[in-house]
């Protein structure tokens, strides 16, 4: 990563990590009565998004960055308080949070080139190519 990206990959880190205790929070007041291992799931669904990369990688960062992205689960949120529904709440909660929990550990939102590609610079170890 070059110095001049990392003032901002820590804000956004930071932001991250505020979304996810935020989405943890709100999924906790809806409380819905889920068994734990319900929680866990709803907390590790969005990450079935990686299946799109069997498509290609072009395919499989857009399906990766639509689930990763934080207006879907905001939107799954305020319909939930709009039909009164406190399971939609949580549901969007818990996928802020995971959202937040990605961000805090330097996961961004996926490039075309590759799954190791992220708007927050590179993930994992450099290739030896």
């Amino acid at each position: 990563m070059t110095p001049d990206l990392a003032p901002a990959r820590l804000w956004q880190q930071a932001e991250g990590a505020g979304l996810a205790f935020g989405g943890l929070a709100i999924a906790g007041f809806a409380s819905v009565g889920w068994p734990w291992w319900v929680w866990l799931l709803a907390l590790l669904a969005p990450d079935l998004s990686m299946a799109g990369y069997l498509l290609g990688r072009r395919v499989g960062a857009v399906v990766y960055n639509l689930a990763h992205v934080y207006a879907l689960p905001f939107l799954l949120m305020l319909l939930g308080v709009a039909a009164g529904k406190t399971g939609c709440i949580a549901a969007g909660g818990l996928w802020l949070a995971h959202i937040g929990i990605d961000r805090a550990l330097g996961y961004g939102l996926k490039l075309p080139e590759g799954f190791r590609h992220t708007h927050l610079g590179g993930i994992g170890r450099p290739s030896d190519s």
